[in-house]
């Protein structure tokens, strides 16, 4: 989402068939001003942390909120596919790349984070890592666990990501929101719809920014805790270049475990294979394509589902297109 990170969950309004008409690019260029970053062709493996994905036919980066409603509108109007990528650390890009508009809020009018007393507003682009310093220097706990988090502020509230016991959602008190039709407006964290590894209302919605509250506490108390999370991170997670954990956990069961008994651990669908070090972990040896992943995405349930009756959901959002073959290859 947003700054997907997700964390980067893709937000459409055209996941039904539309036509893109054409000249659509030329048009929705002159749209928006020169600052806006615009570029054809944009290979997703390069705005994503598992380095697989083909291109986006536009990559857009908004100078403003005004070009991002102009390109909102633009492509609800002509139903153009579009959605918005955060920092890629939770999207899988198929290798034929994306038929429409990717939207990322990462110009710094979206990234900033302004302080109040007890509360941060924080841009949908502003890093997570960024929100956890600045929450330290202003001595307000309940933030660090979004220290290791790869991602940023609109993709942890479309995904409600969390982690070491801490989600999204128990911190935000409310967040700006633009629609379809370009409308924003600021919704209360209940109205969101949140719910684990997710939020509904950002399948419809942008992020714009969020208010976060958090509780005054000692500085150096707040280091501690960030330091100890770090060092949990770093002594159980893959190195190697990922998109965090692969499947939400089951009712009973961490997934990671479950993949772990199942003996999965290692098992290498071409480039692609599930960490050693996490078994909810799929990581790219550096010639995985996106094929290798799904593949070993699909080995997983299937075993899963034989094995322990287990129907595992993919936490990864998983976008875009599979490559076209012609009929004599």
């Amino acid at each position: 989402m947003s700054g997907g990170d997700a964390m980067n969950e893709p937000f459409s309004i055209a996941r039904q068939p539309g036509s893109v008409r054409e000249g659509w690019v030329e048009e929705l260029t002159r749209l928006v001003a020169p600052e806006t970053v615009v570029r054809r062709n944009e290979l997703l493996l390069r705005r994503t942390t598992l380095r697989v994905g083909g291109p986006a036919d536009l990559y857009l980066e908004p100078a403003s909120e005004s070009d991002l409603r102009s390109v909102v509108r633009f492509c609800a109007g002509g139903r153009i596919p579009f959605f918005v990528l955060g920092r890629g650390s939770n999207l899988l890009a198929r290798d034929g790349g994306y038929r429409g508009v990717v939207l990322c809020l990462a110009h710094p009018h979206f990234s900033g984070i302004e302080v109040a007393g007890t509360r941060l507003r924080c841009g949908a682009g502003a890093r997570l890592k960024a929100v956890a310093m600045e929450a330290r220097r202003q001595a307000l706990a309940g933030f660090e666990f979004l220290e290791g988090i790869p991602g940023s502020v609109g993709g942890a509230l479309r995904m409600n990501a969390g982690a070491m016991g801490g989600a999204t959602f128990d911190v935000v008190v409310s967040a700006r929101l633009m629609n379809a039709e370009g409308e924003v407006r600021e919704w209360t964290a209940v109205e969101m719809a949140a719910s684990y590894r997710e939020c509904a209302t950002l399948k419809t919605h942008i992020a714009m920014d969020a208010l976060f509250g958090g509780q005054p506490g000692a500085r150096d108390e707040i280091e501690r805790r960030m330091n100890e999370f770090s060092r949990k991170r770093w002594g159980s997670q893959p190195a190697a270049p990922g998109a965090g954990c692969t499947f939400k956990n089951p009712r009973d069961i961490p997934a990671g475990r479950l993949i772990e008994e199942l003996g999965l651990k290692g098992t290498r669908c071409g480039g692609a294979s599930v960490s050693l070090e996490h078994a909810n972990f799929i990581v790219n040896d550096g010639a995985a394509t996106a094929q290798d992943i799904l593949d070993l995405i699909d080995l997983i349930r299937q075993r899963a589902r034989r094995e322990r009756g287990v129907d595992l959901e993919t936490e990864v959002e998983i976008i875009g297109e599979p490559v076209r073959r012609t009929t004599e290859e």
